[in-house]
């Protein structure tokens, strides 16, 4: 239960996500399922509060620690820059923005970004979860594929 706990919070790490949880959870030596439910849960779960409330948490931040407001410009800036490629092709690119297992996309950064966009919840998260799946499958593959080969 200890190894499950500690894998889903690895994918509740915003830089390390699904993407680092799935290799430490086969590192642990948990059961694949074991390793996949966590990951995914962990993933998904902080997407919603992202979505609804990173905008506010945000403006909070400014007005309440000055200091941290070219931090928070460049992490909008940054998601910004990133987002072009969602507002061209909508909800199927924030799909395939978060289903790229490389660092700088997945389902933090996709969830920002749908915030920043001004996308609604019950449109981007069904698109973000596809995302996530999508990642959990190439970095399971990945994972327990070239450890298969040692």
């Amino acid at each position: 239960m200890l190894h499950f706990l500690m894998t889903l919070g690895m994918a509740m790490l915003p830089v390390v996500e699904l993407r680092g949880a799935i290799p430490f959870g086969m590192a642990l030596g948990l059961p694949f399922w074991q390793v996949l439910l966590a990951a995914l849960i962990g993933n998904i779960l902080p997407i919603p509060f992202i979505i609804l409330f990173i905008r506010k948490v945000f403006q909070f931040l400014r007005k309440r620690f000055a200091f941290l407001e070219k931090l928070i410009d460049k992490i909008e800036s940054k998601a910004m820059g990133k987002a072009e490629k969602v507002q061209k092709y909508e909800l199927i690119g924030l799909c395939i923005f978060v289903a790229i297992p490389l660092p700088g996309t997945g389902a933090w950064t996709g969830a920002l970004i749908a915030a920043l966009l001004d996308i609604r919840m019950r449109r981007a998260v069904p698109s973000i979860f596809i995302g996530v799946l999508i990642a959990a499958v190439i970095v399971s593959i990945t994972s327990y594929g070239i450890a298969s080969l040692f």
